[in-house]
């Protein structure tokens, strides 16, 4: 991190952790406060693998976000790293933001989320989301239900997609924030390498595109990002990796038609990301059980 900017009178600043069950709608909240895509989303689960910073500098806050994977009851080594990295967040914040759906309430997640919380003596701010897709009577019910399973210091229904109530749950965690200057310049949005967001965005299209059974077995590396000396085109060389030949041939598609539209997709939004023509090259790799493997886990950035 770089040192404090200089401090600013009545100024706010400070980590508030987004955190929460699988499919909740937290990197899409994200995106929405930062105003640009920072984080992947999906409808799959385990979409989040990491830890994602977005900075959104209000008049009288900087307010650094750090979006988390989903937490719930993990088998398996892959998933046992993504909820550690997720709950390791939990520590190094100011507050907490925890995010649930409201139409598709996940319990034992919930659960598990809940009994992670109380581990940590920091303020909770929770915020119900998805409230367009509910009955009002509904979630004044949920209110009641979670009011009385953890003493949040607020509770803000929102819908992120939407973004109603957002503001207000923007004024609440301000107000809960440490009393200090910037933490980051005001131009810089997240601390995230450009090299790993191309990675996330192909990821992502993989997750949309392909089925079911494939997301869960995905993993990407950028093996070489270069621009050329005007900057006018960055050249991406980027490896999908999976864990069986049937995957990698749903992934390539009838004559190579899916894994086109992957690059196709990824590439236009690689290029919005960094203002320049991108040159996308994918190749597809076989990588035998790799999310058991804890080698691969660590090359694929999983600690």
């Amino acid at each position: 991190m770089i040192d404090p900017l200089e401090p600013k009178k009545d100024f706010r600043s400070g980590f508030i952790a987004i955190c929460g069950p699988p499919n909740a709608g937290k990197s899409t909240l994200l995106n929405l406060l930062t105003g640009e895509k920072i984080s992947i989303t999906s409808d799959k689960p385990q979409t989040t693998r990491n830890r994602i910073l977005g900075v959104v500098n209000r008049k009288n806050a900087q307010v650094v976000f750090v979006d988390t994977p989903g937490i719930f009851r993990p088998k398996g080594k892959l998933n046992t790293a993504i909820v550690g990295t997720a709950v390791s967040a939990l520590a190094d914040v100011d507050v907490i933001l925890l995010v649930i759906d409201v139409v598709k309430p996940r319990k034992d997640a919930e659960h598990v989320t809940i009994e992670h919380l109380k581990h940590h003596n920091k303020p909770v701010v929770l915020a119900l989301n998805k409230i367009d897709r509910i009955k009002k009577h509904k979630l004044l019910e949920m209110i009641d239900t979670w009011q009385r399973l953890y003493p949040f210091e607020r509770v803000v229904p929102i819908s992120a997609l939407e973004a109603i109530q957002t503001e207000d749950l923007m004024v609440e965690l301000e107000a809960l924030l440490p009393e200090g200057g910037p933490l980051f310049p005001e131009e810089m949005l997240t601390d995230a390498p450009e090299r790993f967001l191309a990675a996330e965005m192909i990821r992502e299209k993989v997750f949309r595109l392909t089925g079911q059974e494939i997301p869960y077995a995905t993993a990407v590396t950028i093996d070489t990002f270069k621009e050329k000396k005007e900057g006018s085109v960055i050249h991406i060389q980027a490896t999908i990796h999976v864990e069986r030949d049937s995957q990698k041939g749903i992934i390539i598609g009838k004559q190579g038609a899916m894994l086109k539209q992957i690059g196709q997709e990824s590439r236009q939004d690689i290029e919005q990301m960094t203002g320049a023509r991108v040159f996308l090259e994918l190749f597809v790799r076989v990588q035998k059980n790799w999310s058991s493997d804890d080698r691969r886990l660590s090359e694929f950035g999983y600690p």
